[in-house]
């Protein structure tokens, strides 16, 4: 494991089990997560997307208080997967970190609350299984644009990018600031 670029995000290498019946590999260890993070995390949900070659799903965070932890990972396809550091007073206001993922990358990532997450799918078909420390409340979701030029995110040229119509008319993190809509870094709790 190793902390991301982003502070409270982390990346975890899976460790896959090959035989001639297939894989197995664990996606998520208790003992494993705290040891690095320094406590286990709360699982209230449990969720999975599928998306198509060129989706890109983000930026999205969950308002805070409380929040919402994420440990994500791809269990089918690939995608690249990023982190964001929307939380106001953050040192590293503004700072992304991406990270492969999928079964020729065998790896998971944990966001604390207030951390953005996108990714985009590179395989025709990708599945991400996501682990969040609090439940849905569609009234929390919050989203800022993925293609903002001032977050300047690489997204892989040479794709159809498709984006859903909220991430579409999504504010810019300039616009998120000034509206009151990011999450303040005093606010963001270690998991949630």
């Amino acid at each position: 494991m190793r902390e991301l670029a982003v502070p409270g995000a982390w990346e975890f290498q899976l460790r896959p089990h090959h035989d001639d019946r297939g894989t197995f590999a664990e996606c998520y260890s208790e003992s494993v997560f705290a040891a690095a993070v320094g406590a286990p995390m709360p699982v209230a949900l449990s969720a999975v997307s599928i998306s198509r070659k060129g989706v890109i799903r983000g930026v999205h965070f969950v308002q805070t208080p409380p929040g919402q932890a994420r440990y994500v990972t791809c269990v089918a396809g690939e995608i690249l997967d990023f982190t964001v550091d929307l939380r106001e007073g953050s040192r590293t206001f503004g700072r992304w970190d991406s990270v492969r993922l999928g079964p020729d990358h065998w790896r998971a990532v944990y966001l604390s609350p207030g951390l953005g997450h996108a990714f985009v799918a590179l395989s025709e078909q990708a599945s991400v299984l996501y682990l969040c420390s609090a439940p849905y409340a569609a009234e929390r979701e919050r989203t800022i644009h993925p293609l903002d030029p001032d977050l300047a995110l690489p997204w892989p040229t040479g794709l159809e990018w498709t984006l859903s119509d909220r991430d579409r008319q999504a504010p810019t993190l300039e616009q998120a600031r000034h509206r009151g809509l990011l999450p303040a870094h005093r606010d963001a709790g270690a998991l949630g």
